[in-house]
C-alpha cells in the first residue's frame, strides 16, 4: 500500500513577489528552466503518488493552464533532446491525474486542506507546500510508510538552532527519536517563545494526513485574521490518538521569499551538469 493522493496548496496571492506575481504565479516561477511547482509535483510521483490535487484560485488561471495536456511542447522538447523532462510532463493527465479545486479567500491553511475534501476522499493523503522543495522523494515516502504503519498522521520535521523556534510550529515530543528518525509526539505549539518551545523541531512543509482531518478542520473556529489553521486541526489529532513526525537530512530549500528562491536556483543551477562549470565561472567573476 502506499499513499496515493497529494494536496497542493496553490491558492496564495504571493505578495513577497510583487510586482512579478501579478503576471505569473509564485509557483510557476522557475528554477533555472522548470517551474517550482513542477519539481513539487516530480517528488509526490516519486513517492508513489498518483492523484495531485492542486488548491489554486481563480485570480490565478496560469496554474490550471500549466496542467492542461500539451502535446505539441512534449513533441518539441523530444525535438530537443529533452527527453527526460519531457517524460516528466507527459505523466500528467496519464498516469498521473490532476485535480483543480479553488480557495478564493485567503482563510488559512487548514482551509486549503479542508478545500480538497471531496477530491481526496476517505484515504490518507500527503500535503506539499510548494514553497518548500526537497533534494528527492525519500522523506515523503517514509513519512507514508509510518502512516500506514500507525494510523496516524505524521508530519516532516526539521531540527533548528533553538532560538529561531519562535518563527515555526515546534512539536511537543512523546519520547526518543528512534534510529530512522520516527518520533511520537504529544502535542504541538505554533510560534512559542523560546522559553516556552518544547523541542528545537519545527514542523515543515510536509504532511501526511489521515482523512478525519478533514472533520476537525470543519469543527475548526477561525482564529487571528480569520484563519483556520492546519496546526490546530492536527493538535486534536494528537490528543486523540497516535501521531509522529519523521526528522529528515534531506535538503530543503525554501523558496518563499526572494532570497530563498534566488538561493534555490543557485543551488539548483550548480547540480545541472550541463551548466554547473558556467555558473561557477560566473559566480567567481561577481564574487
Amino acid at each position: 500500500m502506499s499513499i496515493r493522493a497529494a494536496v497542493i496548496p496553490a491558492a496564495g496571492l504571493g505578495t513577497r513577489f510583487l510586482p512579478a506575481t501579478k503576471a505569473v504565479p509564485k509557483e510557476l516561477l522557475p528554477i533555472v528552466d522548470i517551474p517550482a511547482i513542477q519539481y513539487v509535483v516530480d517528488e509526490a510521483v516519486g513517492a508513489g503518488i498518483d492523484h495531485i490535487v492542486v488548491v489554486s484560485n481563480r485570480a490565478k488561471p496560469a496554474v490550471e493552464a500549466y496542467f492542461q495536456p500539451s502535446p505539441d511542447l512534449i513533441e518539441r522538447m523530444r525535438r530537443n533532446g529533452r527527453d527526460q523532462l519531457a517524460d516528466r510532463l507527459a505523466l500528467i493527465g496519464k498516469e498521473v491525474k490532476v485535480t483543480i479545486c479553488y480557495q478564493d479567500e485567503p482563510r488559512g491553511l487548514g482551509h486549503a486542506v479542508g478545500c480538497a475534501r471531496d477530491a481526496v476522499g476517505d484515504q490518507p493523503f500527503a500535503v506539499l507546500l510548494p514553497d518548500e522543495l526537497m533534494q528527492d522523494s525519500s522523506l515523503l515516502l517514509q513519512m507514508g510508510e509510518v502512516c500506514l504503519r500507525s494510523g496516524g498522521s505524521v508530519v516532516g520535521l526539521k531540527q533548528v538552532d533553538r532560538a529561531k523556534v519562535s518563527s515555526y510550529g515546534v512539536i511537543d515530543p512523546a519520547g526518543a527519536i528512534d534510529d530512522a528518525g520516527v518520533i511520537a509526539i504529544r502535542t504541538m505549539v505554533e510560534k512559542p517563545a523560546v522559553a516556552d518551545a518544547p523541542s528545537d523541531l519545527i514542523i515543515i512543509g510536509r504532511y501526511v494526513l489521515t482523512a478525519d482531518i478533514f472533520d476537525e478542520i470543519a469543527n475548526l473556529r477561525p482564529g487571528a485574521g480569520g484563519e483556520l489553521q492546519l496546526t490546530d486541526a492536527m493538535r486534536v489529532q494528537a490528543d486523540r490518538g497516535v501521531f509522529h513526525g519523521v526528522l529528515s537530512d534531506i535538503a530543503r530549500f525554501d523558496t518563499g521569499t526572494p532570497l530563498g528562491w534566488l538561493a534555490a536556483v543557485i543551488d539548483y543551477a550548480l547540480a545541472d551538469p550541463a551548466i554547473n562549470d558556467s555558473v561557477r565561472d560566473m559566480l567567481r567573476a561577481r564574487v
